[in-house]
């Protein structure tokens, strides 16, 4: 069964476009990113399942309800946690906690336990007092993720939880999601992190307003060209410079001390590249076969929409 249901989902503010008949289903207990770059329309297709943003055409649907005619109901069972921070800073970590629990209704015994839970959950048993204003970036991010997660939601809609925090905060969020996923939340999450993508059940690739792919991180990967050769040298720029002189060539990409190198199968033979960069005078430590990551499909996929 699908959680979130999208069926030719427009939104137009004024003569731009933003979202165009953009159509995606996420089943129950899926983590789905959506992925993009800025301006794609990712925000603006969150804002609309969290029935913030009413859509100019198209249908959608989020636990079962109706994100128009539905919209009141549809809230009880969605948490939405917005890209910029939406907390009261001036309110301590409690103080945030009991206001989300009063606006659910969520009360007595059961708001104590609830709290209780999140606390810990978060990691943040600790800082009750602290005002939110007050907390690091990562605390920040964790404290609106618990008060989305007060009233139990089915389904969680995160537009980049993790932007500009450390990466051991990142990392520490996406295992609270992991717990969450493995209870059975679905949860749909939009984010400039290709190793974030790549812990989704199901990916989307948005741009100019339109899903132009998706699929399951393996499929994605699959999709880039040829053979991926990783060629490891302290001459990079010359490395670069020469390459798309190499037969078969098809595309590289730099990444530190490597370069990622697409050949047609035919001729992805790590000792003849070796051998081509050596006689143009380039020192090679290593050529090896590699598996293209997630951010070599994304960049080959947009190459082909511009």
């Amino acid at each position: 069964m699908s959680a979130i249901v999208a069926s030719h989902l427009h939104r137009r503010f004024g003569q731009v476009e933003a979202v165009v008949d953009l159509s995606l289903a996420v089943e129950d207990g899926e983590i789905y990113g959506l992925i993009g770059p800025d301006g794609a329309g990712k925000t603006t297709t969150l804002r609309m399942l969290a029935a913030v943003l009413k859509p100019t055409g198209g249908t959608a649907t989020v636990a079962g309800y109706d994100v128009v005619r539905q919209s009141e109901r549809l809230r009880r069972l969605v948490g939405y946690m917005p890209q910029h921070f939406s907390l009261y800073g001036d309110l301590s970590v409690m103080e945030n906690l009991t206001f989300f629990a009063d606006i659910f209704g969520v009360r007595g015994r059961e708001r104590r336990e609830r709290i209780e839970r999140l606390l810990h959950f978060a990691q943040l048993e600790a800082f009750t007092g602290r005002a939110a204003a007050h907390l690091s970036g990562g605390m920040k991010k964790k404290l609106a993720l618990a008060c989305c997660l007060i009233h139990r939601p089915q389904v969680l809609l995160l537009d980049e939880p993790t932007n500009g925090v450390d990466p051991v905060s990142r990392r520490e969020f996406w295992d609270i999601l992991g717990d969450l996923h493995l209870e059975g939340v679905t949860i749909l999450v939009t984010t400039p992190y290709m190793d974030e993508a790549e812990r989704c059940n199901q990916v989307g690739l948005m741009h100019a307003g339109r899903i132009i792919r998706q699929g399951a991180p393996a499929e994605l990967r699959s999709l880039t060209p040829g053979v991926m050769l990783a060629v490891y040298t302290p001459h990079l720029l010359q490395a670069e410079a020469v390459l798309p002189e190499a037969p078969g060539y098809l595309a590289h990409q730099v990444y530190g001390d490597r370069v990622h190198v697409f050949l047609q199968e035919e001729h992805a033979d790590p000792s003849r590249l070796q051998e081509f960069l050596r006689a143009r005078d380039i020192v090679v430590q290593l050529v090896r076969r590699d598996t293209p990551r997630l951010e070599e499909a994304f960049v080959h996929l947009m190459s082909r929409e511009s």
